[in-house]
């Protein structure tokens, strides 16, 4: 298994006790549907290993104790600080609401503004603390659009597109010629006048 055929759950954060216990972060909306994991994918140098969960409990929002099994020392744990944890996707409940979606179901949408009509494809989403974006393939240029329910209305899964009311001046931005754009290097362009 890839983790092309994974979605990212969350990833150890520390130790917790000196039995081998961990912190797991779970980078999830609902984190206590995941009180019952049996089993998760850590990625251990660049490899996804399957890790038995002897133990699960969910504190404080999005943080869990974990116990795995074979992993019963201090030193043990300390190895995977830091690594993610996934999950394979056809463990995840399918959405059905037309407003919400999974981020990584949505790349290759095509982006259909209320206004401009069809714009661009969706190339990735990134998972930001202050706000989640959309990275839109536009004319050549990304294009980042935040993801709320202000701008992005509705998911067309059958159709695979992604409607949104972008904000007036957004797509601007991105288009602006980077020759206006100020010369950070001090340089004088060629074409310039003396």
């Amino acid at each position: 298994m890839t983790k092309d055929d994974c979605y990212q759950l969350g990833h150890i954060t520390k130790t917790h006790g000196v039995s081998g216990e961990l912190v797991l972060y779970l980078d999830v909306d609902q984190p206590n549907e995941y009180a019952d994991l049996e089993t998760v994918l850590l990625e251990v140098k660049g490899q996804l290993v399957p890790y038995f969960i002897e133990s699960i409990a969910i504190v404080k929002g999005s943080r869990a104790i974990v116990a795995f099994e074979d992993v019963d020392t201090l030193e043990q744990a300390e190895r995977l600080i830091n690594c993610a944890a996934y999950l394979p996707l056809d463990e995840l409940e399918p959405i059905t609401d037309e407003t919400r979606f999974y981020f990584h179901e949505i790349v290759g949408y095509q982006i259909v503004d209320a206004e401009a009509g069809a714009l661009g494809i969706v190339r990735g989403v990134y998972a930001m603390n202050a706000q989640d974006l959309i990275a839109m393939d536009y004319q050549g240029r990304e294009v980042l659009i935040p993801i709320n329910s202000d701008i992005v209305r509705t998911v067309d899964r059958a159709n695979q597109k992604l409607n949104v009311a972008l904000p007036d001046g957004l797509l601007e931005i991105y288009m602006e010629d980077s020759k206006d754009a100020p010369d950070v290097d001090g340089d004088k362009d060629e074409t310039d006048a003396d």
